[in-house]
């Protein structure tokens, strides 16, 4: 989405160890338009595809679920990081965060993701690929299907997008990242 890729190249920072900083614009300051334009996109690439449900993992997944799941009119769930004490019917899996180099337990509650229901998940990085493998996790014990899978950013030079589309997940990225060596940012055409 060239949108996106020349807001990265514009406003993108790169810090040591292969991490992308647009907290100014994507996920801490967010500007809404481009989150809106973004949105648009990705229901763009997967019209004609079922979707009951958008899915995605606290908390800078949310907002772009949130625009995806409004332009699809289908309702939006995000795992939680923290299991809530009033929260019954747990469905559970544990995610490793580059990020923050933490594994932590994500869950939704069993009663809004269900047998048969077919779920997109949106979130805004995919690196290595943990929060999907927890999403897939979720899927599989509560009986749904992940009919795809969309991120705003995919760092290519990572495992997660391959190991992704090995498992023939469609994988679908507004903007893939070839490079952050020598913290200059390189994107894939």
């Amino acid at each position: 989405m060239k949108q996106l890729k020349e807001r990265i190249l514009k406003d993108g920072k790169c810090l040591e160890g292969g991490i992308l900083k647009v907290d100014n614009f994507i996920n801490h300051r967010m500007d809404a338009g481009l989150m809106m334009e973004m949105a648009r996109e990705i229901v763009t690439r997967f019209r004609g595809t079922a979707i009951d449900k958008v899915l995605t993992v606290e908390a800078s997944g949310i907002a772009p679920a949130i625009m995806v799941a409004y332009l699809l009119d289908v309702p939006v769930v995000f795992a939680k990081k923290k299991v809530p004490s009033t929260m019954e019917g747990i469905l559970k899996s544990k995610v490793f965060s580059f990020t923050k180099n933490h594994t932590y337990e994500i869950c939704i509650c069993d009663s809004y993701l269900q047998k048969g229901e077919r779920c997109l998940f949106v979130d805004d990085f995919l690196a290595n690929g943990n929060a999907a493998l927890g999403i897939l996790d979720l899927a599989v014990q509560a009986g749904a299907e992940i009919t795809g899978m969309a991120f705003l950013i995919e760092k290519g030079f990572q495992a997660g997008g391959k190991m992704l589309r090995e498992k023939g997940i469609r994988i679908e990225s507004l903007a893939i990242i070839e490079s952050l060596d020598n913290c200059k940012i390189k994107l894939r055409n």
